[in-house]
């Protein structure tokens, strides 16, 4: 990989394992609504004009129905989620419960008619990887905080659904503009319980600071990173920086919002991570066929666990 691989590589690793930190610092003072709304509104503004520039959006009112699908499943929904469990749960937990969407991708793929095998070490990634699950969710799951432990999970299972529908549906959509008309999309669905849940005065400081990292730099910025990198070393290691996430997710609430940092927690971030990437393993040399190459200037989403974090 070249230095400007690995530059873009450690950007995007911290670029999306901060926003769990930053929901959490935002959610304290401002309503989920509103939350979302930020994100998706500073990211459309800063995208739709690259995706007009070129008539890149030109055609892609023909895929409507899957993306219409895919903003609801990659960003309208899990957006929620995750930003109503984290009044909750810690951004840590959050962070690592995030990492068993890879976990699931293969099980969603395998139940939707993906006709590629699972070897016996991928199977046991699978267990690996729900046995850490078990691990970190189990007390959370005694301790009173079941629905948002749940909203977590069922996030991952949102970002587990949405890449496969973008692998089958959307390969011939370039990725820029499906990502802006996906954000914009989701500022409309947004907008109304965002007016409604306005706040009535002024968020502090932090929780704007807040706000503003995670429309520039994690949803703006990431998407222009994120497409540099796949461009600059090819989608399948481009997607390796998703294993980096937990780690840097669980050390920025650990020293910056000084979160608990117990040996469990350090056993289910292990075992998920091996499970993910156990699980995940030689997915290009399936025994399904060969699917076509993408589109030019789109990327491969098919082995993309959760992208919108």
């Amino acid at each position: 990989m070249s230095r400007r691989g690995w530059g873009l590589f450690a950007m995007m690793s911290v670029i999306w394992g901060i926003p769990y930190l930053l929901i959490k610092v935002a959610v304290d003072e401002v309503s989920v609504p509103v939350l979302v709304f930020a994100r998706t509104a500073v990211g459309a503004a800063v995208l739709l004009p690259l995706a007009l520039y070129g008539g890149r959006l030109r055609g892609i009112l023909r895929h409507r129905r899957p993306l219409a699908a895919f903003a609801v499943i990659e960003i309208i929904v899990p957006w929620w989620l995750l930003s109503d469990a984290e009044r909750h749960l810690t951004s840590s937990m959050t962070g690592l419960l995030i990492a068993a969407s890879p976990i699931i991708a293969v099980i969603v793929e395998r139940l939707t008619g993906g006709t590629e095998r699972l070897s016996p070490l991928r199977w046991a990634g699978l267990a690996t990887g729900f046995a850490g699950v078990a691990v970190l969710a189990g007390p959370e799951l005694s301790g009173g905080s079941v629905w948002a432990t749940a909203e977590v999970l069922l996030a991952a299972a949102c970002y587990a659904v949405a890449p496969i529908i973008a692998a089958r549906r959307l390969r011939d959509v370039p990725s820029l503009p499906m990502t802006a008309v996906c954000l914009g999309l989701a500022v409309l669905v947004y907008t109304p319980p965002a007016i409604a849940t306005w706040p009535d005065a002024l968020p502090s400081g932090r929780a704007l600071t807040a706000l503003a990292g995670l429309a520039l730099v994690c949803t703006a910025l990431a998407f222009i990173v994120f497409f540099a990198l796949i461009r600059e070393v090819g989608a399948s290691r481009a997607l390796v920086f998703t294993y980096v996430n937990p780690a840097v997710a669980v050390t920025a609430g650990v020293v910056l919002l000084g979160e608990p940092l117990t040996a469990p927690t350090v056993m289910a971030f292990a075992l998920i991570l091996g499970g993910s990437v156990l699980a995940t393993a030689s997915r290009s040399t399936g025994g399904s066929a060969a699917a076509p190459a993408p589109a030019e200037g789109s990327a491969d989403l098919s082995d993309l666990p959760g992208r919108s974090r």
